[in-house]
Order: structure tokens, then C-alpha cells, then sequence
């Protein structure tokens, strides 16, 4: 039975793809799959959640800018490399899948110097540096958007065109049963809330200031996030600290969310054919990608993009598609990629490199 390896983390964001891909995985071929991951933060208790041996290694950040962190970080980068080594030797995978985050990085690259083939996946349009490192150690690289092999110059052979895996959850997603978790009738229309798996201040901060606003047409399900305090009920105001296994369910209830352009979320919600409201996180403290994000689903027409200030203008927005059943469907209709089959391109791409074609 052969194993496969696989590491990411530091978000949600990068762990949840890669669950996807080991759980079809697991669906088609006869394995032991295991995660290598951060020895600290949240990728430990989401991969054993979903039922996967897990392996924490140290982690270090990895900047683009002089600071005072990065000699510590290297440190904890090269300690990492010879962590992930030695537990690679030890559990001699047949091939290492990388969703990336800075703790891919040291795996990657011991993955590489004990010559086992190494696959990495990028969700965003553009390549965060921890994808770009790994970029030279993978022999393939999957990326979403067939925009994005741009960045990748001399690797660009290696690069096929997939799209972003979707949890199977999705698949089976049931409005019924969001509508019965959260509490609603089978009319009441929902404007569905998330900010992240850690929430968001300035969404939460926005939609407490429009909530009036918000609630004409529609019941508000918000997920805070967790440090935004306990759940809270108010008329047409529901909020939830966070969402789990049954976010799936959640969305399917919703008739339109409101969120951040993360890949894993904005995938996710499309789909579910769910015309979507982003506000992307940016400024100083990111490198843009869900800026590029949001611009990639407004130019197909899938969502509206917001990056003002006013809750006037976000309620002024939410409403009028609330109004219009005709531009909803419009933008639930509308193609990101041509044939998006991420996990069935990946699986197969994993089946072939490892010798079980026969099993795909």
C-alpha cells in the first residue's frame, strides 16, 4: 500500500483544498495518506478533525522585507527542513502534494533531496513566495486560472491548468438542512456573512453599522469569528463564532454571501451557483491576492467587488441585488474556469507519477 504525503498550512485556506484532494484520494486508491504541518497554530486540530495522521514541524515565516523576525525565522525554516526529513525517511511516501503556506516550504524541499516526487497547488491567481520556492523543487505545479502560468516563467512547463479543488461536502450540500441548523423557515431569504476562519473587523464592523439596512430584504447570518465573542440573536440577525462541517449546508441556504476573496471561500460559494459580494482583505499587511482574486470573479461576472469604507454603499449594494432576481441569477450562472475538475485532474495527475493508473 503506497503512501502519499501531504503538507500545508497556517489557514484554513490551505488546508482545506488539500483535505479535498486526500479524501478523493483515499475514494480511489488504496493508501496511506498523513500531513505534514505546523507544530503550532490551527493545522493540527483541522487534519486530525478530518482523520489524518499529523506530523508538526517547526515553522517559519518567510518575508519579502527586511526585518528583525527573519533571523529567528530562518532558523525555525532549516530546523523545519530537517524535521520534515527525517519524518519523510521514516514514512517513505511515494509522492509529497503541497497546498502550500510557509510550513510547505521545508517539506518540499526535503521532499526533494531524498528524490521523492513533490506536487504543489496554488489557489490564488497569483503565487505567494512559499509557491514559488516550491515551484523549484515540484515536477508539477496545478494552478487555478490559466492567467496565472505567467508567473511562473521557466517552470511554466510544469504547470497544468486545474482549478480549485472543493471539499466533497460541497457535493452534497443541502439547503434544507442549513435552513434547519440555523434556525429558518423555508422563506426566509438569507444574506449569508463569512469574514474567515478568524473573522474579520472590518466586515463585522460594516455590517453592525448597516445591519438596519440589511435586514429590509433579508435575515443576516454572520459568522464573526471566534474572538468576536459568543453567538448572538437579534429579529433578523443570527451570529455564529464559526462555522464547521456544516458550512456546506449553510451556503446553500444563503441566496446571496457577502465575504472575503480568499480562493478556498470564493470556490466554494461558486460551486453552489451563489452570486457573491466581495470585500478583499489588502493593503500593507498583504500581497494583493484576494484584490486579484476579487478582480477575476468580477470580470466573469460572478460577484461585485468592494474595496470602499461606507456601510451606506455596501447596503446600497446588497439591496439592489436583493431587488434584482435577474442580475442574481446572472451571476450564479457565470463560468470562472472552463472546466474546473480540479480534483479529477490532480488525482489522476498523482495516480499516473506514482504507478496506479490501473486504479483511476
Amino acid at each position: 500500500m503506497p503512501s502519499i504525503a501531504f503538507t500545508g498550512g497556517g489557514t484554513g485556506g490551505h488546508i482545506y483544498p488539500g483535505l479535498a484532494v486526500a479524501s478523493r484520494l483515499e475514494e480511489t486508491l488504496s493508501c496511506r495518506i498523513f500531513w505534514i504541518g505546523s507544530s503550532v497554530g490551527m493545522d493540527r486540530s483541522i487534519v486530525e478533525d478530518a482523520g489524518l495522521p499529523f506530523f508538526g514541524i517547526p515553522s517559519g515565516k518567510l518575508r519579502r522585507y527586511l526585518s528583525l523576525h527573519n533571523l529567528g525565522d530562518v532558523f525555525k525554516v532549516i530546523m523545519g527542513f530537517f524535521a520534515a526529513r527525517r519524518i519523510l525517511k521514516r514514512e517513505k511516501p511515494a509522492l509529497l502534494f503541497s497546498k502550500g503556506g510557509f510550513v510547505s516550504v521545508p517539506p518540499c524541499a526535503a521532499a526533494r533531496s531524498l528524490g521523492i516526487p513533490v506536487f504543489t497547488h496554488e489557489s490564488d491567481y497569483s503565487p505567494g513566495l512559499a509557491t514559488r520556492i516550491n515551484s523549484r523543487f515540484a515536477e508539477r505545479i496545478f494552478i487555478p486560472y490559466k492567467e496565472s502560468a505567467r508567473f511562473f516563467g521557466p517552470a511554466g512547463a510544469k504547470v497544468r491548468v486545474s482549478g480549485n479543488p472543493i471539499r466533497k461536502e460541497f457535493s452534497a450540500a443541502d439547503p434544507q438542512k442549513g435552513r434547519a441548523f440555523l434556525g429558518l423557515g423555508p422563506e426566509e431569504r438569507v444574506l449569508l456573512v463569512l469574514g474567515g476562519s478568524q473573522g474579520s473587523q472590518e466586515i463585522n464592523g460594516l455590517v453592525r453599522e448597516a445591519l438596519g439596512e440589511l435586514t429590509r430584504h433579508y435575515t443576516v447570518i454572520h459568522q464573526t469569528g471566534e474572538t468576536a465573542g459568543p453567538a448572538r440573536e437579534e429579529g433578523s440577525y443570527k451570529s455564529y463564532p464559526y462555522f464547521k462541517e456544516e458550512m456546506a449546508h449553510v451556503i446553500a441556504a444563503a441566496e446571496l454571501v457577502l465575504c472575503r476573496s480568499g480562493a478556498g471561500t470564493i470556490w466554494e460559494c461558486k460551486s453552489l451557483n451563489k452570486p457573491i459580494v466581495l470585500i478583499p482583505l489588502r493593503g500593507s499587511g498583504t500581497r494583493g491576492d484576494q484584490v486579484e482574486n476579487a478582480r477575476i470573479f468580477e470580470e466573469a461576472g460572478a460577484a461585485i467587488s468592494y474595496t470602499g469604507d461606507s456601510a451606506q454603499d455596501l447596503a446600497r449594494i446588497i439591496n439592489s441585488l436583493a431587488e434584482d432576481s435577474e442580475k442574481r441569477l446572472k451571476m450564479a450562472e457565470a463560468r470562472i474556469v472552463e472546466k474546473a475538475e480540479a480534483l479529477g485532474i490532480i488525482i489522476e495527475e498523482i495516480l499516473e507519477r506514482i504507478g496506479e493508473k490501473s486504479h483511476g
